[in-house]
């Protein structure tokens, strides 16, 4: 044997042998690759499992169509309507001169506040003043002609108890009496229309109330007559207001004489009136459709002015039972005007009577109640008995 040899036999003599654990290492290793392999495999199986069933989810609920729903508003408070209308004064009166003259003065201009008999304008008029001194002569004539024949008349009666003239003298003269009597009645009435053509001189406000125009100036020339007058003031009573509203035919039932009304004005922001209803019509006018109606309102503190554009609000009494809805609930159907609502999450279909209508809502005065799920923004295509998902919480679906 060689020195290699010998070596050799040596470290194979020398070398370990190998260990337990160390033949089931790879075993262990392998396994749990299998089970890392096998976990990877369910988990995807899962996934796609959880997507396919999601997926069913999603489709069934595609095909279920969703909506938004709105509970009806019970009709418990009064509805308030608002009409416009123009503010007029209670008495509007043009002021003219009732005899012919020149201005001498004027006493009141525009926007002057005067007292019912207060002097507004004097009219100069030499002619009418001539009349009158004329008319009172002739008076004076008439009664001493009167006189005259009064003693005459009493003479020839005397005369007559003797027979000392003829009973048809007698009558003569007592028949000239009463033409003289007659004569001076005819001149006093004379004078007396001159006189109250020469108080018209002064040129007075019939009424209190405020100047809202002056038409002459002094030295104009006054015509007294009926056929194209002119207007010399403008007088305006302004501490109490009318306004004329036209009310629908709708509401006419529900405005009653003696009613209080609130009067807003732009011109006031903020700012309520209190009108009361005193008069109306009676009468439907057919040409409009509307009940003229009268609101009177205390202008006492001069605040509000004749003329101005104003808003009347009016308190409407609510139906009994009736309800409101949004106006886009409305479903307009071949047999009728439906409202769909849901029930057991499925569609009902059902015809209602609308009364008023407020633009952004209606009125239901039958058909519905306020436990309704009302089905807004509905699709033409709704059916009666579809199955439906309600979004969300019902909400008040009444007029704001």
């Amino acid at each position: 044997m060689t020195p290699n040899d010998s070596n050799q036999v040596q470290e194979a003599t020398a070398a370990p042998a190998p260990t337990r654990d160390s033949r089931w290492r790879p075993i262990v290793v392998g396994t749990i690759l299998a089970l890392c392999v096998a976990y990877a495999v369910f988990e995807g199986i899962e996934s796609r499992v959880e997507a396919k069933t999601e997926l069913r989810k999603v489709a069934i609920n595609s095909a279920v169509p969703s909506v938004n729903v709105v509970l009806p508003k019970g009709a418990t408070e009064a509805e308030e309507i608002e009409l416009p209308g123009n503010t007029e004064a209670f008495t509007d009166t043009p002021i003219y001169a009732r005899t012919s003259g020149y201005i001498k003065h004027w006493y009141v201009d525009i926007g002057a506040r005067v007292k019912q008999g207060q002097l507004l304008a004097v009219v100069e008029t030499p002619e009418l003043d001539q009349q009158l001194q004329q008319a009172e002569a002739q008076l004076k004539n008439a009664e001493a002609n009167q006189q005259i024949a009064d003693i005459t008349a009493a003479r020839w009666q005397n005369l007559l108890k003797t027979d000392s003239v003829s009973h048809q003298e007698a009558d003569q003269a007592v028949s000239d009496l009463h033409s003289k009597e007659a004569l001076v009645d005819s001149n006093r009435a004379n004078v007396d229309r001159l006189e109250q053509l020469q108080s018209y001189e002064r040129i007075v406000a019939p009424v209190e109330g405020v100047i809202t125009a002056r038409n002459t100036d002094i030295g104009a020339l006054i015509q007294a007559d009926t056929t194209a007058p002119k207007e010399l003031f403008h007088l305006s009573a302004i501490q109490k207001l009318r306004i004329y509203v036209p009310v629908p035919e709708v509401y006419a039932p529900s405005v009653k004489t003696g009613d209080k009304a609130a009067v807003t004005l732009d011109a006031f922001p903020g700012q309520a009136f209190t009108g009361t209803l005193v008069r109306n019509a009676n009468a439907i006018d057919s040409a409009s459709r509307t009940l003229n109606v009268e609101i009177d309102v205390d202008n006492s503190s001069g605040q509000l002015m004749p003329g101005a554009y104003a808003f009347v609000h009016f308190k409407i009494p609510a139906k009994s039972g009736s309800v409101t809805i949004p106006s886009n609930a409305l479903l307009f159907r071949s047999d009728g005007l439906r409202v769909g609502v849901v029930r057991n999450s499925h569609v009902a279909l059902l015809p209602i009577t609308i009364g008023q209508d407020y633009g952004d809502a209606v009125e239901v005065l039958s058909g519905l109640t306020a436990r309704d799920s009302v089905i807004v923004n509905p699709s033409d295509s709704l059916a009666n008995g579809a199955q439906v998902r309600v979004e969300g919480n019902p909400k008040d679906g009444g007029r704001q």
